[in-house]
């Protein structure tokens, strides 16, 4: 929608195909979590300009595709013209007369608008309406909508409701409050349609724009860019550029499009990107109250009082707002840092305004205006600093003078509220840096023009030039190599995934989508708000008295089992005596509608008693509070203990690490429709990873057998393993009054509950000693490794025994010993994800590697080639690789990314450049394909022909955007060899294939496309009579006549992944997946902000079944991985960040936490597949790929990490420093140490794990 809405406006503004950095700019605020927005952006590429040929078609051809000839209309009215331009007639876009819009070539737009628009009818009467001068007023259940004309008519309504009067302008901020905050405001008014609140106008007398109040934000940038563009002096627009300029980050553009001025000032929050602004550019704000003419002018920097209040009384609104050029000499700057750049909040935020007047020889300071957010409970000048400065020399003296009254002034309290002290304290001082560099420079150049003698002389260093440097972005591009099947097999082609165009149309059902019938009712969960507590009493009395609620479920109402569990019933379905985490479940409220569930759930009482708490593995530690010793996780060879003790062992190195936590992010929230059956049946339709474990949680919840409960999943709007068991509890939840009342029941989670309640990725804590020789050849390792497996066991042990067997990554330890232990904590419980604990372990072995590179004086990756297995080598627990193609894949991706030629790029533009560094990092990896519990390691399928020639293939795989059912289509297809179209699958359902293991651990195409192999080569065994009778037949007219003869056309195919023996074993997996990245970075020093050049990947798939789907699987699991060990960032309320109340997660939604946007892509991405490499352990020779690419995301943090080490040794910082995951601006900046970094000798980033 964000891509047809600027081609819509693109066309109508006669503007032609967009160029490629306004499509990526355009999507800032679209979130995928599958992608890695790659394909995305490729195929609107195709839109682009340079790509006429796919842009536009000839005239004829538009007309064709519903844009008429004569009079035809932009909402594909007929000949007689349409009503969407305000007098009735023509089509509402620019013209060549034929209804159709010409670029001057002959040629149309392919997209000539022709789909139905906002009815007419409806803007006439409320074009109607506002000519009368009447207010429309829509009263509501919950409160009163009114819609003034006039200025006055909304002042009257502010005079009659008074305080209770909530102005909503883009909605932007109130659908905030009413959502999360449970604010109940009865008056709603909107001010949109009033012209003199909308509008802009520049006055030439005054030398100032004037801006209605409710301009919109996108409203405003386009203004002052147009403005800045050559109605005014380009002196005079130094403050309309930075306001534009911050515009860029301030939020996507569906937001931009609809926030406004007003919104955003009165909401007065301390982090607004634009107040600053505001403040600093000498800006006004016109205040209006009792009638327009009753006008008060405040300027911006009074009108800020305190935290979210602002210098406006109740009868009054905000009017206008002024905004005055800028003067000769006069800079304006702005600054933003924040964990993501696009569309996201401030972290510290500034504006910055500085004018200079000649006196004498010297440049001196006239006015100089420093205004902050996000370093106090709201924006602020600093204004003792500012007067210190006027009159001063803008030289090097008073650069050090600013800073050290910057840092009096504005103190941040060590217990402020959002953390990261030491970082925003760090930021107050870098800005101004930046804005003195950046100044000086502008200084120089304006002034060069006085003539001899009037020059500003600089007092930057040529090496600080590079602190000016603003953030740009070319269009991402890059290619993607691979081998494609040109003959007649399906297996190898490049097919696109079988659902796509349901997906991209917004046709593909979900679980949300499922129509229910009038009787069905809606959940809401009534969770817990403590850590740990006791359950002293549990009230839904005010609840059940509210309109539309049925009914209150807890666990009295259980009539079957309620401990469950997907390894050992250590939870419960509701809560009985106590909560163990915030976000468990207590009990559950049913009614009517979705919003009568919700509110009443929020009225359940509940009454707590307070237990201690433990929120971190170092705390766990602390306290040894750890899941019993048969959970752990051993994995040992030689003797490690003598090897350190032995001669040969000449260095030794120790060091911790720490690993955060990950939430999966999936876009659609975990959901479930139970539906009770006759005869104690149970139909229920869930996004679950795991049909089979649903089916047997609640029939024991139930207290029915397995046989009456059957599970559908028809696609998953993404899992990565957050849907695997963590679903189970709240279809179980549903379940109980369903079954119950005989009605069906809906579940469906907001984002905000999903976060908090069904686990994240593990955090895990790292304590390694590593001994190696001179020649960096490492001979023993002891890691001894912890996870936060929360307030239940779940999946922790088994994604510890995947950590401690990737511990080696891809190099031979002689003598290691990896010990796992499980921490249990009160948070809610942590999960499988994407890696399943396969990227901790080996983030820590990189991190000893990277620590034995340093304590050497010699680059990582020779260390790393020197200590990688070879071919016929064995794993610490004794597992001989075969097909090793590391060696080659190594030399390979070497060689194609230039690494040694890029290398020694980096190293000159770090010479060159002190505030700006790069750094390149080359990672491998391998990833073992197998389920390490294993009876998981089978899967069975259910393969139908009929008499058509078509198939319908249910297997036990779940369809979650992996393109799982595409590669099992093509491989039953190649097998029954007929066309992949005409192979169908439609769902995982429990009574189809029973007992079927998770979509998980990267084995599903293995496993069901083995099964589904196998039941294909059972039907061509009953058909090759019939096929050898008929040489030519079609397959429909085979299948009819074996159908005919009585041949069963339905087979039942099962694999039993061979050899593998499970965790404990000398073979735990079957094989392992291999693949490298090289990444290279470039580092903001003084921010810690930081931009991907250039990724080249090189995985190891075997003979790709699909190539594009491959490719899709590495490219989106790469990004995720960058997110790991990035951006992504989870905070609850523990010891280290004591403003989060206790036991709640903070980041839990899109605007606390950040997944990598399309602006966080590489710019340049190559992916590979090896060539030649066919895998002899899998169907088709082919290769898992889900999970082994997320690793590869490490090669962006090891390149910070080294552009990082390049920053330290400029400031006399030799050797290696630990950094902890993921790597977020704030861990960035404050590891640069410098004289503008404010901490102390032991600071470290506070991490929750």
């Amino acid at each position: 929608m964000s891509m047809y809405a600027l081609y819509r406006a693109r066309i109508e503004d006669g503007l032609g195909a967009p160029i490629m950095e306004e499509i990526e700019d355009n999507l800032a605020g679209n979130l995928c979590r599958c992608t890695g927005y790659r394909p995305i952006l490729e195929a609107f590429r195709h839109f682009s300009k340079g790509n006429d040929e796919s842009y536009y078609v000839r005239a004829s051809g538009a007309a064709e595709n519903g844009a008429a000839e004569n009079g035809g209309g932009c909402c594909g009215g007929g000949g007689g013209g349409c009503p969407c331009k305000e007098n009735g007639n023509g089509n509402g876009v620019a013209s060549n007369g034929n209804g159709v819009h010409s670029n001057g070539n002959g040629v149309q737009p392919a997209a000539a608008p022709s789909e139905p628009i906002f009815p007419f009818e409806l803007k006439k009467r409320a074009r109607a309406l506002r000519e009368r001068g009447d207010t429309l007023t829509m009263p509501g259940g919950r409160a009163t909508w009114h819609r003034p004309p006039t200025v006055q008519a909304l002042l009257d309504l502010k005079r009659e409701h008074g305080a209770k009067t909530k102005l909503v302008c883009g909605n932007t901020e109130v659908g905030i409050e009413v959502k999360f905050k449970h604010c109940d405001y009865k008056t709603l008014v909107s001010p949109m349609w009033i012209p003199e609140l909308v509008g802009a106008e520049f006055s030439e007398e005054k030398r100032a724009v004037t801006f209605g109040a409710c301009a919109t934000l996108t409203g405003v940038g386009e203004f002052l860019t147009k403005l800045s563009s050559g109605r005014v002096e380009s002196h005079e627009s130094s403050a309309f550029k930075a306001i534009v300029n911050q515009l860029k980050w301030f939020a996507g553009h569906q937001i931009k499009n609809m926030a406004t001025i007003a919104g955003n000032v009165v909401t007065g929050s301390p982090i607004s990107d634009l107040n600053p602004l505001w403040m600093c550019s000498r800006a006004a704000f016109v205040v209006a109250g009792g009638d327009p003419s009753q006008q008060r002018r405040v300027e911006a920097k009074d009108f800020f009082l305190g935290y979210r209040k602002v210098d406006l009384r109740d009868h009054e609104i905000l009017y206008q707002v002024e905004l005055p050029c800028t003067r000769k000499f006069e800079y304006v700057q702005e600054f933003k840092q924040a964990h993501r750049r696009e569309d996201d909040i401030s972290i510290v935020c500034a504006g910055m305004r500085v004018k200079f007047a000649r006196e004498g020889s010297d440049w001196v300071v006239e006015d100089i205006a420093l205004a902050y957010g996000g370093v106090a409970a709201k924006t602020v000048m600093a204004t003792k600093t500012q007067q210190a400065l006027v009159g001063r020399k803008w030289d090097r003296e008073t650069l050090l003078r600013a800073l050290e009254l910057l840092k009096e002034e504005l103190h941040i309290a060590a217990d402020a509220p959002g953390g990261m002290v030491e970082f925003r304290r760090s930021l107050i001082a870098s800005f101004f840096f930046k804005f003195f560099v950046r100044t000086s420079l502008q200084l120089v150049a304006d002034s060069e023009a006085l003539g001899p003698g009037q020059k500003y002389v600089s007092a930057i260093q040529d090496d600080e030039v590079s602190a000016a440097d603003a953030y740009s972005r070319p269009a991402s591009h890059g290619i993607q190599l691979f081998d494609h099947e040109k003959g007649e097999n399906i297996v190898g082609k490049a097919i696109p995934h079988a659902s796509a165009k349901l997906q991209v149309t917004g046709e593909a059902k979900y679980v949300d989508d499922i129509p229910l019938s009038k009787n069905a009712l809606h959940a809401a969960l009534v969770l817990s708000t403590k850590p740990h507590a006791i359950l002293e009493a549990v009230d839904p009395s005010e609840a059940l008295s509210m309109p539309g609620v049925v009914g209150y479920y807890g666990h009295e109402q259980v009539q079957g089992g309620n401990d469950i569990g997907p390894v050992i019933p250590d939870e419960e379905c509701f809560a009985s005596e106590k909560v163990t985490c915030v976000g468990q479940v207590i009990g559950l409220v049913v009614a009517e509608t979705e919003q009568q569930a919700r509110d009443a759930a929020r009225k359940v009482a509940v009454t707590y008693k307070d237990l201690p708490y433990i929120m971190s593995i170092e705390e766990a530690i602390e306290q040894d509070s750890f899941y019993p010793a048969n959970w752990e996780s051993r994995v040992e060879r030689g003797d490690v203990d003598a090897c350190f003790a032995s001669e040969a062992c000449t260095h030794v190195v120790e060091e911790d690490m720490k690993i955060g936590a990950q939430d999966h992010f999936y876009l659609e929230t975990n959901a479930c429709v139970v539906i009770p059956q006759e005869g104690d049946e149970i139909l229920t339709y869930s996004s679950t990873q795991a049909p089979a474990k649903h089916q047997r949680a609640i029939a024991h919840v139930l207290g029915v057998p397995e046989h009456k409960v059957v599970c559908k999943t028809k696609r998953l709007g993404g899992g990565f393993g957050g849907k695997e068991t963590r679903a189970i509890f709240i279809n179980c939840a549903a379940a109980v009054p369903a079954y119950d009342l005989q009605r069906p029941v809906r579940l469906c989670l907001d984002r905000d509950e999903d976060m908090q309640m069904t686990g994240h990725r593990h955090a895990f804590y790292g304590k390694y000693k590593v001994g190696f020789n001179a020649e960096g050849k490492i001979l023993a390792v002891d890691l001894k490794i912890y996870n936060n497996g929360g307030n239940s066991l779940d999946l922790s042990a088994a994604v510890m025994q995947r950590a401690v067997l990737h511990a080696d990554n891809c190099y031979n330890y002689p003598n290691a010993r990896f010990h796992g232990r499980i921490c249990k904590t009160n948070i809610s419980s942590n999960t499988a994800f994407r890696g399943f604990g396969g990227p901790q372990g080996m983030i820590v072995t990189e991190a000893w590697m990277d620590h034995v590179a340093r304590e050497l004086g010699v680059d990582v990756e020779s260390v790393r080639h020197a200590n990688l297995y070879q071919e016929g080598d064995r794993i610490p627990c004794g597992m001989k690789l075969d097909g090793f193609n590391i060696n080659r894949i190594w030399t390979e991706l070497k060689e194609s990314s230039k690494f040694d030629q890029r290398n020694r790029e980096v190293e000159d533009f770090n010479a060159k450049h002190k505030y700006r560094k790069r750094g390149i990092a080359f990672v491998p990896t391998k990833f073992g394909i197998a389920f390490t519990l294993l009876y998981f390691n089978q899967g069975g399928a259910l393969v139908h022909v009929y008499t058509d020639g078509t198939v319908l293939v249910t297997h036990g795989g779940v369809e979650m955007g992996q393109g799982l059912h595409t590669k099992i289509a093509q491989i039953a297809a190649q097998a029954l060899k007929i066309p992949a179209k005409d192979v169908f699958i439609s769902e995982t359902s429990t009574d189809k294939v029973p007992n079927a293991s998770p979509t998980a651990a990267s084995a599903s195409s293995d496993m069901y496309g083995a099964a589904v192999l196998d039941a294909c080569n059972q039907l061509n065994e009953r058909l090759q009579k019939y096929r050898d009778e008929l040489p030519g037949a079609s397959f429909g007219e085979i299948a009819m006549t074996a159908h005919k003869d009585r041949v069963d056309l339905s087979a039942h195919g099962f694999y039993k992944m061979p050899e593998v023996g499970g965790f404990g074993s000398e073979r735990p997996f079957l094989y392992y997946t291999y693949g490298a990245a090289c990444s290279e970075v470039e580092v903001d020093v003084l921010t810690g902000d930081y931009q991907i050049h250039k990724t080249d990947i090189l995985m190891d798939v075997g003979n790709s079944i699909n190539p594009v789907i491959d490719i899709g699987q590495i490219e989106g699991g790469f990004m995720q991985g960058i997110g790991l060990m990035t951006i992504e960032e989870a905070v609850w309320g523990d010891r280290d960040h004591p403003w989060v109340r206790p036991g709640f997660l903070h980041t839990r939604g899109p605007g606390t936490y950040k997944i990598p946007t399309a602006n966080d892509i590489p710019v340049q991405m190559n992916v590979s597949l090896l060539q030649d490499a066919p895998n002899p352990h899998a169907v088709a020779s082919s290769k898992a790929i889900g999970e082994p690419p997320l690793f590869l995301g490490s090669s962006v943090f090891f390149a910070i990490k080294n552009a990082i080490y390049n920053a330290r040794k400029g400031e006399g910082k030799e050797g290696f420093f630990p950094l902890h995951s993921p790597a977020t601006p704030e861990k960035i900046r404050m590891s640069c140490v410098d004289k503008y970094t404010d901490h102390g000798p032991n600071y470290q980033a506070k991490t929750s794990v």
